[in-house]
């Protein structure tokens, strides 16, 4: 008989201090940034230094006009205008912002819109990002995978036309830096250290724990990549969740519960709480939340049914009225979704190793094909109030199967009626 894992909370009693006890943080690094928000609110101007993240040009009428996306250096991000027709990428710029209470408190936690004037400029030296990001682009011709490929190594902005696309195709998620990438790249990095690591590990310090030695390792390396490509919400819940998932397989604990979950959670926004209007950032967490209850219901089913249908299709369906409540854009070219992200695990990898040798344009061919099946789109919009019984129905199959198979019945019915339209 196997000895059951003791949980991540011994009793209840302990899991709901622990989790008062983040909420009363998070209360009070509000209340801290409220103020901060009231006086940023309250100036006539501000002056300050920002780092140009994007760029794009619209039109109003018969003028143009230009949409930066710039990050303070006191870690506001916000975006502004400009009429002058003028490269700003790799410009620092310092600019006199005129805040208003339009920006409402969320706008400041988040990404808002404030009006601007360009007061000085100053190039940034390329760093080592930029080469990379050079030397990808060099690789290809076609501008959309220059954009694709930057966008699933560093997180870089992906164009209009390719991210109309995207969405049409229904893979935002593997497009997007998220759990799914880190979860390749932990595969890889410590894979690769294992490998490494086994024969020293067996001649020279066979009492060494390789978990913990490898697994160091691999955190430390996919914490500086997180860092390198500036921290995305997505990818920050899921750095949290590998560091503390690997210290809890260290402990021997169990590790996947929705304990474990909530708990990364409230960690999370306890030190950044920017990411509760983080959109990204809760797809993410409801990514988690239905591969979790996939898995629970799905206990004795076998690894490869589990790995190759029950959780690519279980989260595809599932998170259709999610994301169908924010994004409306619905193509019958979406139901190759569950097949493309099982794709995307060998994918991932090899284009990788095949930009390091010069031979990153091998698919793009291919991918070319793929990006222009979807030509037509319909719209369909759920509700909010439908997607709140949904939330809270998911919710409560934590505990009953039969409120479980009726999430999934009112996800198959919804998916039936979307892509019957």
């Amino acid at each position: 008989m196997q000895l059951e894992k003791p949980k991540l909370f011994p009793e209840k009693k302990s899991f709901v201090l622990v989790m008062l006890f983040f909420l009363l943080v998070i209360v009070i690094r509000l209340f801290f940034t409220y103020q901060s928000y009231q006086e940023f609110i309250s100036k006539p101007f501000y002056y300050t230094e920002a780092e140009v993240l994007n760029s794009y040009q619209k039109s109003k009428g018969k003028r143009e006009y230009q949409v930066l996306k710039l990050r303070s250096k006191d870690g506001l991000i916000f975006y502004t205008t400009h009429y002058v027709t003028e490269d700003f990428r790799d410009k620092r710029l310092r600019l006199q912002i005129f805040p208003n209470e339009k920006i409402t408190f969320g706008d400041y936690l988040g990404t808002f819109y404030v009006k601007s004037k360009i007061k000085e400029q100053e190039s940034i030296a390329p760093t080592f990002k930029d080469e990379l990001l050079e030397k990808v682009m060099m690789q290809h011709q076609d501008p959309l995978m220059q954009s694709f490929y930057n966008a699933i190594f560093f997180a870089t902005p992906l164009v209009k036309e390719l991210r109309e696309k995207i969405n049409m195709l229904g893979v935002s998620h593997l497009v997007a830096l998220s759990g799914f990438h880190l979860g390749i790249l932990w595969g890889l990095v410590y894979g690769l250290f294992l490998f490494l690591y086994r024969p020293l590990h067996q001649r020279f310090f066979p009492y060494r724990h390789a978990l913990f030695d490898v697994g160091a390792v691999a955190m430390v390396s996919l914490g500086l990549y997180v860092w390198f490509v500036d921290f995305p919400p997505s990818l920050v819940r899921s750095y949290a969740m590998v560091l503390v998932g690997w210290i809890v397989l260290l402990l021997g604990m169990e590790l996947l519960s929705f304990t474990f979950l909530t708990t990364i959670v409230l960690m999370l926004l306890t030190l950044f709480p920017s990411l509760m209007v983080s959109l990204g950032f809760w797809l993410s967490v409801a990514g988690v939340f239905y591969i979790f209850l996939l898995l629970q219901y799905s206990r004795g089913v076998k690894l490869w049914i589990i790995s190759l249908i029950i959780i690519p299709v279980g989260i595809f369906v599932l998170m259709l009225p999610v994301v169908h409540a924010i994004f409306p854009v619905t193509s019958g070219y979406q139901l190759l979704s569950p097949l493309l992200s099982l794709l995307f695990v060998p994918f991932y990898p090899l284009v990788m190793v095949l930009h390091l040798f010069g031979f990153g344009d091998l698919f793009d061919f291919f991918l070319s094909v793929l990006f222009n099946l979807p030509q037509i789109s319909t719209e369909s919009l759920l509700p909010m109030w439908a997607l709140v019984v949904y939330a809270g129905l998911s919710i409560g199959a934590i505990w009953s199967k039969r409120v479980f198979w009726l999430v999934l019945s009112f996800a198959l019915f919804y998916a039936l009626y979307i892509f019957s339209l």
